[in-house]
């Protein structure tokens, strides 16, 4: 009975036509949830004191950062998932090689042994304290020869000149990479050597090195909530300042990796505390599956803040002056030139016997230039881009907890950069597996099968932008679409204001590769570095590069 109802055949085509619309429908849901991107421009700064920030006790921090943990935790397996495929081949951190599953196998060892630790410290007081030091020295001495065996004896390695020689147009460029946990010389210079291959452009890397998985992760915490930096950061502090100051350098790329997120933001933290703004001009910094809990680049200026704050998109027109005093007059202090002036019985610089405060047409060179740029782009630090997968524990714990959240609750900390979100199959948090593999592939010699550099087109640069909401930033909290899309290649500034921008906007279809400004790298290529709207100051290029 039930067989002959299935062979009617108007009913078994009805079933048929449904169970097709069905699958269509979730492949269509699945296909837009996970090969999507989405766009969040930078957070505007303010002066509102913020309940929940990295300026907050330790104790709250601690106790947020232990609460999101667990709430994010459904996520935890993208840390290692997918394993494959392998897009870089040996260079990948799960790649089928020998080095990686030695690497794979210090890390289990590492975990047990730490895990193992942990479970046994309660115990420790019913034991004498004499034994208690004595089996925590012989612990951490055996933690730290094994690490040994990962870490390598050196804090600083180049990429492999095979992969991208130096070269004369490059000369003026400094790039620096700080990797993030877990990370041993092996897969520290594997991801050197990936960047290098990507850009063409030797790398510089400041090793993170890692003390196993589990410490690594306590690490994260103490330098998230306590602020502390550990030897790699102030390491890391010293070569980035000491390569802003070399005039040799006019532009410094800083790309930071899951810890070395945290590490950067404290690095980034020192420099706006002490570097001028010129110097401060030249640094650009790209981050992936970034774990920080705070990004700080503040505007230049109050008024461009507050512009942003009201209209994003709207102009501001900056003139700095520089004065060089003369030596044969000071106007800081007047009286003692008179002084000094009277006592070796001249009357330069004098008026009637009176001390005289030169004036600057006169007595000093004034210095000046102008520049127009957006109020959201006047920054001290030029450029910063985050890239994160939406599937990745580090970076839904990190720059996604803290970036798309509302600000206008009060509860979350500045997140300063823009964001592109991506929501993929691959949405790992492996720096070469994951992050470089799909949104940087690499392409092969036809020929030889060897990889030779960036891919021209794929999937990630290439898929359409979703404007993120504004409740996934708090409102009037970012800057406008327009300023990010238009802020590198638009052609008059008059039209910034214009209705006719906004309607070119939305008639064509804006991609990742139109906004990302660290793609237009690749393969040893550079941005256009004097915009139209942004003009040199005193030699300095204000939110571009030389």
């Amino acid at each position: 009975m039930g067989g002959g109802i299935f062979c009617i055949p108007w009913l078994g085509e009805k079933l048929s036509a449904r169970h097709k619309a069905r699958h269509q429908k979730r492949d269509e849901l699945l296909k837009e949830r996970m090969g999507s991107t989405k766009f969040l421009g930078s957070q505007v700064g303010g002066s509102s004191v913020i309940n929940y920030s990295y300026t907050d006790f330790p104790w709250k921090l601690l106790a947020y950062d232990i609460y999101y943990f667990f709430r994010y935790i459904w996520a935890l397996p993208w840390i290692v998932w997918p394993i494959t495929p392998s897009g870089s081949g040996a260079l990948d951190e799960l790649a089928f090689t020998r080095q990686n599953l030695f690497c794979v196998g210090m890390h289990l060892l590492l975990c047990v042994l730490q895990i193992g630790f942990i479970l046994a410290l309660p115990m420790t007081i019913f034991f004498p304290l004499w034994i208690d030091i004595l089996a925590l020295g012989a612990f951490f001495t055996v933690n730290y020869l094994l690490c040994l065996c990962l870490n390598g004896p050196t804090l600083t390695y180049t990429s492999d000149p095979k992969y991208a020689p130096e070269l004369p147009e490059h000369a003026h460029e400094q790039w620096i990479f700080l990797n993030g946990v877990a990370v041993g010389d092996h897969w520290m210079k594997n991801n050197l050597n990936r960047l290098a291959l990507t850009f063409k452009r030797p790398i510089l890397g400041i090793h993170n090195q890692t003390s196993g998985i589990l410490f690594d992760v306590v690490e994260c915490l103490i330098q998230r909530n306590l602020g502390y930096a550990t030897y790699d950061v102030r390491m890391c502090y010293r070569i980035v300042k000491e390569t802003l100051y070399n005039p040799k350098y006019s532009k410094v790329v800083f790309i930071l990796h899951s810890q070395g997120g945290i590490e950067g933001g404290l690095v980034l933290d020192w420099l706006l505390q002490e570097l001028p703004q010129d110097l401060l001009a030249k640094l650009e910094v790209y981050t992936f599956g970034n774990a920080a809990n705070h990004f700080n680049n503040p505007h230049r200026h109050v008024a461009s803040q507050n512009l942003a704050q009201r209209n994003p998109a709207a102009m501001t027109l900056t003139t700095t002056t520089m004065a060089q005093i003369e030596p044969n007059g000071s106007p800081i202090s007047p009286v003692a030139t008179g002084l000094r002036q009277r006592a070796s019985g001249t009357s330069n610089g004098t008026e009637n016997g009176h001390a005289r405060t030169p004036t600057l047409s006169k007595e000093s060179s004034s210095l000046s230039s102008s520049r127009s740029s957006t109020a959201a782009l006047d920054r001290a630090i030029g450029h910063v881009e985050h890239y994160a997968h939406s599937t990745d524990f580090v970076a839904i714990w990190g720059v996604l907890h803290f970036c798309t959240s509302l600000t206008a609750d009060h509860s979350m900390p500045r997140f300063i950069g823009r964001l592109f979100v991506r929501a993929s199959e691959r949405g790992g948090h492996q720096f070469c597996q994951h992050y470089l593999d799909g949104m940087f592939p690499l392409e092969k010699d036809a020929e030889t099968g060897q990889y030779i550099g960036a891919a021209d087109t794929n999937e990630f640069m290439e898929s359409e932008i979703q404007v993120g909401r504004q409740g996934d930033a708090g409102q009037n909290a970012r800057e406008a679409f327009e300023v990010s899309y238009l802020g590198r290649d638009f052609a008059n500034e008059v039209e910034f204001h214009g209705e006719r921008l906004k309607g070119r906007n939305r008639k064509r279809t804006v991609r990742v590769k139109d906004l990302s400004r660290l793609w237009l790298y690749r393969n040893g290529a550079s941005p256009p570095e004097l915009p139209p709207f942004v003009t040199s100051e005193n030699g300095i290029v204000r939110n571009s590069t030389l």
